[in-house]
């Protein structure tokens, strides 16, 4: 069967044997050591179908891969690896502000692609991320609060079923279906192509950031989330608590206004006057540079553990919590981001999409970041000890993409209400689970 693969293939089969195999079953996260049995770069829907056919046939594990960005490592397993990072093509039709994207570009090629028309959508924080992921998960960045998640400007995606299907879904063509893939995770099939609604942007946007010392991130973190739960749609507030290479603790705010840079001047303002920042800077950039500002910070190799959940205050009792288990952070790259949410994601209603957690303020989790693996228990013991810390000023609910390997539950706490109508879905579409390296939603 596996040469019978091989020939049918437009793409490339990499076997154990193979001289590429130890690059091609490396993942972002460098804390995940597996060795699939055989990996599949497809270049064209078809070389997707062929290889759901094999692994069905010989009852085989899959993990479906396109940025392979995943923490818990879930887009790489030790049986059949079927990888879309090949498949990159992208046409931007800039009169109806429509792109139609194959599965494996990154967001970074994405940006590039759309910016070029003067268009953008929502894509995520890091350019080496994959689309495909990102927005079966949700999607969020720095455009969400004006323009909605990367989901809610789907308006089209083509999928191969668990049945070896490759459908086109839309509002009018299998619209359940349509409606699971809007946050639903990679549950119901494999993705091919997304089409997206395209906003005019840039090509420059306005940022400012400032640092405050740890001695006045109390106040800081009072400040911040006053700031961003007042912030119009046009505004994206993130933070995070940083060690700078000196050792020393600060609290960091960075703020993007989507629209002009002389309407966003008096909208960052009070940002940029609060206080005494160690450092603050305010420029317009180019949306592309802002899009590919962090990934200096989150390389392909290194270690990376995380746990997240939803806030929709910053309390006193939660920054109390906050400060006291970050201050115990085992090195100089751990992190505590908040990532705004809010504005028009919070708008559209909860049953319209799985994303179900639409009332949130922020996102809040820390990131363990490291090299080296006799590191890893103190990583992850910070990270989870703070997470508790902080969980009892949490809404209860997730992002999906933010989930680790963290058991049944917290899938449904990243789906809410929406969860039976999903498990009715995967019934019809995967009643075997044959997809089920994913947060995973069980049939029935």
């Amino acid at each position: 069967m596996i040469e019978q693969l091989r020939q049918g293939l437009r793409g490339e089969l990499v076997l154990p044997t193979d001289p590429t195999y130890g690059q091609a079953r490396g993942v972002w996260n460098g804390a995940i050591d597996r060795r699939p049995a055989a990996i599949v770069f497809c270049a064209h829907p078809d070389d997707v179908v062929l290889a759901v056919a094999c692994a069905r046939s010989q009852g085989c594990l899959v993990a479906v891969r396109s940025g392979g960005h995943n923490v818990a490592g879930l887009s790489v397993c030790d049986g059949m690896v079927i990888d879309l990072s090949r498949m990159k093509k992208i046409v931007v039709d800039p009169e109806r502000r429509i792109a139609r994207a194959e599965a494996g570009l990154n967001l970074g090629e994405f940006d590039a692609a759309t910016q070029a028309h003067g268009l953008a959508t929502t894509m995520g924080v890091n350019s080496d991320t994959g689309i495909a992921g990102l927005t079966l998960g949700g999607g969020f960045g720095k455009l969400g609060r004006k323009n909605g998640l990367s989901c809610d400007n789907l308006i089209a995606a083509e999928i191969v079923t668990a049945d070896g299907r490759l459908l086109r879904t839309s509002a009018g063509e299998h619209p359940e279906l349509f409606w699971a893939l809007h946050g639903g995770g990679g549950n119901f099939g494999i993705v091919t192509a997304f089409e997206y609604r395209l906003h005019p942007l840039g090509p420059a946007l306005l940022v400012g950031s400032v640092l405050h010392a740890y001695d006045h991130a109390r106040e800081a973190m009072r400040f911040y989330d006053r700031f961003s739960r007042e912030a119009p749609d046009e505004l994206s507030v993130d933070a995070a608590l940083v060690t700078l290479p000196t050792g020393d603790r600060g609290f960091s705010i960075s703020a993007c206004y989507v629209g002009s840079p002389e309407a966003g001047e008096p909208v960052i303002a009070p940002l940029m006057t609060f206080g005494s920042p160690i450092e603050s800077r305010l420029q317009a950039l180019p949306y592309l540079q802002i899009q590919s500002a962090g990934d200096s910070l989150f390389p392909r190799g290194r270690r990376y553990y995380w746990k997240a959940q939803f806030l929709r205050e910053i309390s006193d009792g939660a920054i109390d919590a906050l400060l006291d288990r970050y201050a115990a952070a085992p090195n100089h790259s751990s992190l505590l981001v908040f990532q705004q949410v809010g504005g028009a994601i919070a708008r559209v209603p909860a049953s319209d999409s799985p994303y179900a957690n639409r009332d949130a303020a922020v996102d809040c989790f820390p990131i363990a970041i490291w090299d080296d693996p006799a590191d890893d228990e103190a990583n992850i013991g910070w990270a989870r000890d703070l997470w508790n810390a902080v969980r009892p000023f949490s809404t209860g609910g997730v992002y999906a993409n933010n989930l680790g390997d963290e058991g049944d539950e917290r899938v449904r706490d990243a789906y809410g209400g929406n969860y039976a109508r999903l498990a009715a879905i995967k019934t019809q579409y995967d009643p075997t689970n044959f997809f089920r390296l994913n947060q995973n939603i069980r049939p029935g």
